[in-house]
């Protein structure tokens, strides 16, 4: 029994009975109509938005295999989208086995396309053949035009059944060939069903980067007036390399560039240090991301951290007494783009999202080592100063090994005292627990007194903390306020995270509701991003919503979490002189008993989960590093773009 068909299957019982008659076999999409999830990840948004990049993907693979230079993705103005390539166009001959136009197989059969076999693509992304035919079976309809021959054929589908054969519709110009999808998401399976343009732009652009000479348009056509973005770099990665390094200061002039061939998996490597602390190291796969890397990133990490640390011995860089340079060490500041193209791609784990084939590594390794040992022998003035880097990283690394002692989290029976201005809560089990890291002594007093003292605890910083996007580790590890936070969650951070000792299932960043407390929250979740991620992709960050109003009428209270919703009130009740509006401009400024109803009760507060898609990673890291770095006019240009969907900003 074929996958689908097994996971598919719907047992129930009837009046009691369970048998042969009561197991219910879906036939053709259905199984993907029935659990979505199960080829798309999910119905929310982030599935809705899947749906693109399954048809985008197919177009890009045309552009891997030489046939394609050209992708225009359209919003149409009822949310519909329209995606059209200039490859060779789906082949519309009967497909012998199934007796039907190869077209019509590609987008109503699972499992079928051009993907297996090694005949059609020698590489290729997406979901190995399952891309179309999911899109057309979770689309209300779905037409698809292809430019073959001088004729343009077409045929249509509503929700994966044919409604319209294969015909031909009009004729075009021997040179004109491709595939158009236009296809309308099915409102009773996804939850949003309206594209976000940013997305789209940044997994797009992402694509295009890594497709070089490719180029991608992209169009809004919802608005009064159509936006449009245009992505095509001729610098492939290079360029890559140079946008995602484009908030910091880079270290040298060049972006290293390695490409070849080895055990028939092709190997393209751009990498550049910069100023900063942190690693940027992105890893893919036929043009998909694996956030959780695999043996191409194993490779490449083992070629530098080798090659460095034989050119710094060779050249004295490194005394004979001094221990050799870690891979974080050399990794410090380097933003870098490992992309592999490989013909039967394996992953490992639950998500897929970890590549295992063995000759990858090998081959990231080879080629990294050769062009990068000649590329640094060439570039001594270059080499020397990567060198110089990574050998404070590693004094720095030594004197936060020692600091690291001291804030390690050690069982209650090892007796390590937890901070003194952690007030604790008495249950022990963390999966009742929450923590709220709350800012200053004033509003941190109230949350003592307001908390649930079983399960709730309260930990006060004093004023912003450490940015860690401008720290060396050495400079993290003795931060008070940082070190209080490191022992309080009890999982150690960086190398040492351990997910399996976080002592409270709920951490939630409770600040004013002004821009002093944003800067505090945007502090503290860059230094959680950083060095504790997993907290955030396990999705256990919060951010607490006080309210900004309290509003007061004949002795009765209501509470606005933003100006519509004081609206509402006021309109409800009445606009009157009898009206009493407090406009908090913080925490401090509410009793312990307004603090508890508001913010704190679980039953009645309003909590904000932190997320994360770890599929835009990049833009992620390149966000923070906006925001949290030493360059200005990046921050001012993201300032200028997203002003628009700034509100509640005090002046």
């Amino acid at each position: 029994m074929s996958e689908e068909q097994n996971l598919a299957e719907e047992n129930f019982e009837v009046d009691g009975e369970y048998g042969a008659d009561q197991i219910q076999i879906l036939e053709g999409l259905e199984a993907v109509r029935k659990r979505p999830g199960m080829y798309i990840g999910s119905t929310s948004a982030r599935g809705l938005h899947h749906l693109v990049y399954e048809i985008v993907d197919n177009s890009v693979d045309e552009a891997l295999a030489g046939y394609c230079s050209a992708i225009e993705v359209t919003i149409n103005p009822d949310n519909s989208v329209t995606v059209v390539d200039n490859g060779r166009g789906i082949p519309v001959g009967i497909n012998k086995k199934a007796g039907i136009p190869a077209v019509e197989v590609v987008f109503t059969i699972l499992h079928a396309g051009g993907k297996f076999g090694g005949g059609g693509y020698k590489v290729s992304g997406g979901l190995h053949g399952v891309g179309a035919s999911v899109v057309n079976a979770l689309s209300n309809w779905l037409e698809v035009r292809i430019r073959q021959d001088s004729k343009v054929y077409m045929q249509r589908y509503e929700r994966g059944k044919v409604v319209k054969k294969l015909e031909v519709i009009d004729s075009c110009s021997p040179d004109d060939t491709g595939t158009t999808v236009t296809f309308m998401p099915d409102d009773t399976i996804f939850e949003e069903t309206v594209f976000d343009f940013d997305t789209l732009k940044t997994r797009l652009r992402e694509t295009a980067f890594l497709t070089k000479n490719l180029k991608i348009v992209l169009k809004d056509e919802r608005g009064e007036e159509p936006v449009e973005r245009t992505f095509h770099y001729e610098g492939g990665i290079k360029e890559f390399v140079t946008y995602l390094n484009r908030s910091k200061t880079a270290l040298y002039e060049d972006v290293l560039y390695f490409e070849g061939k080895q055990n028939n998996v092709l190997v393209e490597v751009a990498m550049q240090h910069n100023d900063s602390f942190n690693e940027s190291v992105f890893s893919f796969v036929n043009n998909i991301t694996t956030p959780e890397g695999g043996t191409h990133l194993t490779g490449f990490r083992n070629a530098i951290t080798k090659t460095f640390n034989d050119y710094a011995r060779t050249n004295k860089l490194l005394k004979d007494s001094e221990a050799n340079l870690t891979g974080d060490d050399i990794r410090e500041g380097l933003t870098a783009i490992i992309s592999v193209k490989i013909e039967e791609p394996q992953f490992e784990g639950q998500t897929k999202q970890k590549l295992g084939n063995s000759e990858a590594r090998a081959a990231v390794d080879m080629v990294v080592s050769e062009q990068l040992t000649y590329y640094l022998e060439q570039n001594p003035t270059v080499a020397k100063l990567i060198c110089e880097k990574s050998i404070l990283a590693q004094r720095a690394r030594e004197a936060a090994r020692k600091a690291r002692d001291l804030t390690r989290r050690k069982t209650a029976l090892e007796g390590l005292a937890l901070p003194g201005k952690l007030a604790d809560c008495s249950d022990k089990d963390p999966k009742n627990c929450e923590i709220f890291i709350v800012e200053g002594d004033s509003a941190g007093g109230s949350a003592k007194t307001a908390r649930s003292r079983a399960t709730q605890a309260i930990l006060p910083l004093r004023g912003k903390i450490l940015n860690v996007e401008k720290a060396r580790l050495d400079k993290i590890y003795a931060n008070a306020e940082i070190k209080a936070m490191i022992t309080a969650f009890g999982t150690g951070i960086h190398d040492d995270f351990d997910i399996e000792k976080l002592r409270y299932d709920k951490i939630i960043i409770m600040t004013d509701a002004d821009v002093d407390g944003a800067h505090i929250s945007t502090l503290m979740l860059t230094f959680l991003y950083r060095f504790m991620p997993d907290l955030i992709k396990e999705g256990h960050v919060y951010l607490a919503n006080p309210p900004l109003y309290k509003l007061e009428k004949n002795k009765k209270v209501w509470y606005a979490y933003s100006d519509e919703e004081l609206n509402s009130i006021l309109t409800e009740v009445g606009r009157d002189q009898n009206n009493k509006i407090q406009r908090y401009k913080g925490l401090g400024e509410m009793d312990a008993e307004q603090l508890w109803e508001t913010t704190m009760d679980p039953e009645t507060r309003v909590l904000s989960r932190v997320s994360m898609n770890e599929e835009m990673e990049s833009q992620i890291d390149l966000t923070f590093t906006t925001l949290m770095g030493d360059k200005v006019e990046p921050r001012r240009e993201f300032i200028e773009e997203n002003a628009k969907f700034v509100k509640n900003l005090d002046i």
